[in-house]
């Protein structure tokens, strides 16, 4: 059994670890106290739960552990990742603290100083349906975004195919309430989410630049809006744009059919079929779709994930599996 942390499994997105670690074979689960004074849920008689050590290297080192996942804000995140890479423990950020390749561009989008250039540069961007031989070897491992990897396992095989035309690419999110995260906010309680629907982060969304290193477009031919979804998980993108050199559904479904061969998770459908949330929520699953009208050539590409689930938890359990040698799929199918 390897050794594993948690921090911030108070979280959504770190009680969903909890959830997908305790069923891996191959792991030991430590939940890692970063805020002692934080208030737990009830649990039931006798369920004690994994065990708690403190949030810190020596703690780490104490017990072996081998990696350790941080459901951090990006503050919290900088702050704690280099004491456990000294320690050698290796590193799964699920914020956003090492997503961008800059200190500029992440003062940009997240309004904020980074102080770490040389980690943000060590930082391997943990998407494995494209990275998977840098993450087998990574000891700083960055969880994209759940909006990013729904966009960019949509475009990315387009881009590389040379299929898009010369038009904006219009990027149409919508999210599950969950992806805000769990602190109490006025934005995402019952009463303003249930019965509505918002857009929000128009032009500045902090996801932006995460799609426009890892799909190939340039920030002029992109456009991207998210909207909250009055629900609980779950992310489903409609990505419209204009194709060049395809004549058929066929063809353009024929593009991730080569680039996604033998790929655990991600899912295509048959042309002019398209995924649904449901389909894909407490999956790590990415559900792609394809439609495509040849006298005009447009064409629209529906994308869908657990935004909980392959756009944070499981995506990055199926980096923890890389980077410690074991199945990638454990758990995860």
């Amino acid at each position: 059994m390897i050794s594993v942390g948690i921090v911030g499994f108070r979280g959504y997105s770190g009680a969903e670890l909890e959830r997908i670690l305790l069923r891996h074979p191959g792991v030991q689960v430590f939940l890692m106290e970063h805020r002692a004074d934080a208030e737990d849920r009830p649990r039931p008689r006798g369920f004690e739960g994994p065990p708690r050590i403190p949030c810190s290297a020596e703690a780490a080192a104490a017990h072996g552990i081998a990696a350790v996942f941080l459901a951090t804000p990006p503050e919290v995140s900088m702050e704690l990742t280099p004491a456990f890479l000294s320690a050698g423990v290796k590193v799964i950020d699920l914020s956003g603290a090492y997503r961008l390749r800059t200190p500029d561009t992440y003062k940009r989008w997240y309004k904020a100083e980074h102080h770490q250039p040389d980690l943000l540069a060590e930082a391997v961007y943990g998407l494995p349906e494209f990275y998977r031989d840098k993450i087998a070897g990574a000891r700083l491992i960055s969880n994209p975004g759940c909006y990013p990897t729904a966009a960019n396992l949509a475009i990315r095989p387009l881009v590389e195919a040379g299929v898009l035309g010369s038009d904006l690419v219009v990027c149409d999110a919508k999210s599950g309430v969950s992806g805000a995260g769990r602190k109490p906010s006025l934005k995402t309680s019952y009463c303003e989410v249930t019965e509505n629907f918002s857009a929000y982060s128009l032009l500045d969304h902090r996801h932006v630049p995460e799609v426009l290193q890892h799909s190939g477009l340039e920030e002029p031919r992109f456009s991207f809006v998210a909207h909250l979804l009055p629900m609980e998980r779950g992310i489903l993108e409609t990505i419209h744009f204009r194709a060049s050199g395809i004549k058929s559904a066929e063809d353009l479904l024929e593009v991730y059919e080569r680039r996604y061969a033998g790929e655990p998770f991600v899912r295509l459908y048959n042309p002019g079929k398209m995924p649904d949330l449901r389909a894909v929520q407490r999956t790590n699953f990415c559900d792609i779709g394809v439609r495509f009208d040849p006298p005009t050539g447009r064409a629209v590409v529906v994308s869908a994930i657990d935004n909980l689930v392959k756009g944070a938890a499981g995506q990055a359990v199926q980096n923890m599996n890389l980077a410690l040698g074991l199945p990638e799929t454990e758990a995860l199918l």
